[in-house]
């Protein structure tokens, strides 16, 4: 296991970054995850940060399962364990089973038969997402078949952005 690529801020070190804390700890239930105190070197990239990702995650439209579905593939593909153990708690808590999580860990293939419809498909994007960037038309066409306009908008953004996440962590090397 690799070390942690660049210095951690510890939490009410820095004065100048308490206002940017206080909002963090707000949005993230009263701490400081292990990926904002890396975030803290960069007041503006943190503070962008967590307006992005908490508009994706407390303020779309779309169910939680889907969300944390999405978010869990995106990590299991780009190989960030922090993401995906820092999700399964928000996927059970929306209602997604142990069984149907524990099968999103393989990369290469899931138990389609443990997904209704809808996370079918939402795996599916994510996948096309996350391996080819590019989706297929047939593909949108299926999602904007299912979804309207703006849940088709926050599930891509919603997969968009945790590619970020993952890719962030992964090459900053953190982890569990």
């Amino acid at each position: 296991m690799s070390q942690i690529r660049v210095p951690v801020v510890t939490p009410g070190t820095r004065p100048e970054l308490a206002e940017l804390e206080d909002t963090i700890r707000t949005q993230r239930g009263g701490n400081i995850s292990l990926l904002y105190q890396v975030l803290l070197n960069s007041a503006p990239i943190a503070s962008g940060w967590e307006q992005m990702l908490s508009a994706v995650r407390n303020h779309s439209s779309i169910p939680a399962d889907l969300r944390e579905l999405a978010i869990l593939r995106v990590a299991v593909l780009n190989r960030a364990t922090y993401e995906f153990e820092a999700h399964v708690p928000h996927a059970l808590t929306a209602g997604v089973c142990e069984q149907a999580i524990e099968s999103l860990r393989p990369p290469n293939v899931f138990d389609a038969k443990l997904f209704n419809e809808n996370q079918a498909l939402v795996l599916e994007l994510t996948d096309k997402m996350t391996q080819e960037v590019a989706v297929p038309d047939a593909l949108m066409a299926r999602v904007n078949a299912r979804f309207n306009p703006q849940e088709v908008v926050e599930l891509v953004a919603t997969i968009a952005a945790y590619n970020m996440v993952s890719r962030f962590l992964v090459a900053l090397a953190i982890t569990h």
